[in-house]
């Protein structure tokens, strides 16, 4: 799922693009994506983009038609959506195409790389429509320690769920929550009460630093372009998606934790001393069997060549 740095980059190049200019329509391809009726999709036609704003994960267009208020169209890509900028009047180029968003210089294509359907576009009339959109996340780059901590002190959860929850964080996701505790050097697991201030802290630097990392390191690639490659795995990345290379601060192999749809992926010697965290599918699997090392793990695997 685009995460905070990627939907930043997008909204400076929409805002780029399309800000004062024309919205002539919208082509919807899937109707499973419109998840609003009233106003009709049809109201965008002839509006003017007077502003883009990020949402959490969400973009907003700001469309005036000269009412008394604002349209808001609002994008969120969830998991596989991705946008991609192309000449005015394009035509659909893709069979994962949901959209296509007509303006006077151009055209946004919105894909979808899943059957499951999960992106959504939604219409709506004035500004407090669009507080149901805010999750009410803490901007960590304006938190102070103290706030910070507060958040995560308030109710008893794994940090990595904490940093994902949008209601605690804004726009933080699976992919940098990993960057983000592996540059903080604590265990993902950690309870979130149980943090020192110290310990608080240094997640909070973590937080800004590499997001703000990666938010340059996606500008300086799109340049004046559009980021057409948006994507969750970065071959820069120091663990997410790394399961098995090696750590490029430690050089112990990277593990992971999966769950439903996600992993988690750590490195166990610079973030749990050591220690291998339970996978709720092969703990469960092999039991006391389970190794508790890295050391133990990998005489597991020569054992049973």
């Amino acid at each position: 799922m685009p995460e905070l740095p990627d939907v930043t980059v997008y909204v400076e190049r929409l805002r780029a693009l399309t800000q004062g200019h024309r919205m002539e329509g919208v082509r919807l391809v899937s109707p499973f994506l419109l998840r609003t009726v009233d106003p009709p999709l049809m109201a965008v036609n002839g509006t003017t983009v007077a502003a883009i704003h990020r949402l959490g994960k969400r973009m907003v267009f700001e469309l005036d038609d000269g009412g008394e208020e604002p349209l808001f169209l609002v994008i969120h890509l969830m998991i596989a959506g991705r946008l991609r900028w192309r000449p005015e009047g394009a035509k659909r180029t893709t069979p994962n195409a949901v959209a296509l968003l007509d303006f006077d210089d151009g055209t946004l294509l919105f894909t979808e790389a899943s059957k499951k359907k999960r992106a959504s576009l939604h219409l709506i009339r004035g500004r407090d429509a669009l507080i149901d959109f805010d999750r009410g996340g803490m901007d960590v780059f304006a938190a102070t320690p103290a706030a910070f901590g507060a958040i995560l002190r308030d109710e008893r959860h794994t940090l990595k769920r904490s940093l994902t929850d949008p209601r605690y964080f804004d726009g933080i996701g699976n992919a940098y929550s990993d960057e983000i505790l592996w540059k903080a050097k604590l265990s993902p697991v950690r309870m979130s009460d149980k943090l020192t201030d110290e310990e608080v802290e240094r997640l909070l630097r973590a937080c800004q630093d590499v997001l703000s990392e990666w938010i340059d390191r996606t500008r300086a690639e799109v340049g004046d372009g559009f980021p057409d490659k948006v994507t969750a795995f970065r071959d820069e990345m120091a663990v997410h998606g790394k399961f098995g290379k090696p750590c490029p601060e430690c050089g112990a192999k990277v593990q992971r934790i999966v769950y439903a749809e996600n992993e988690t992926n750590y490195c166990p010697g610079c973030q749990t001393e050591g220690k291998l965290l339970a996978d709720r599918a092969l703990s469960t699997l092999l039991k006391k069997d389970w190794p508790k090392t890295v050391a133990e793990l990998e005489e597991m695997k020569r054992t049973k060549r």
